[in-house]
């Protein structure tokens, strides 16, 4: 049985412990908007497999680079700005290369090509590169300038 690491499983206790810290370090990281932990109909906090990471997360910061909860919630909200913006971006990389995508089918010219008469797939406002063969068939439209 696999377990999602958004799924909010874990009791304060237990995430608590395997996050290295206190519960009531926890329960001020909610108040102060760090890690938010899921409810349960009785308010109880659950915790993800996520939030533990954020924890390690925000524990590091503190005892390793020396950074203050004020810092962590900015890196924290920064690091979600990125993630969001990046989100986006895939998604509008996405549409541009559907529509570019749709244009290109849209733009596509078939010829006969010059040797063997084969079709070809050509720009549109291009022609077959080289010399039609002795005999080929050229279309030819009157009405065509130039």
């Amino acid at each position: 049985m696999h377990i999602s690491s958004s799924a909010a499983v874990y009791v304060i206790s237990v995430a608590a412990e395997l996050a290295g810290m206190h519960p009531q370090t926890l329960r001020q990281y909610d108040r102060l908007g760090l890690v938010t932990p899921e409810r349960t109909a009785g308010r109880g906090r659950r915790y993800s497999g996520r939030d533990i990471a954020k924890l390690r997360l925000i524990q590091q910061l503190s005892q390793d680079e020396g950074v203050n909860l004020v810092g962590i919630k900015k890196i924290i909200d920064l690091q979600n700005q990125v993630d969001a913006l990046k989100h986006r971006n895939e998604e509008l990389e996405a549409e541009v290369r559907s529509r570019m995508t749709a244009q290109e089918r849209e733009a596509r010219v078939f010829a006969a090509g010059t040797v063997g008469g084969d079709v070809v797939s050509i720009s549109r406002g291009r022609r077959p590169q080289g010399r039609p063969e002795p005999g080929a068939l050229v279309l030819y439209n009157r009405y065509r300038r130039g």
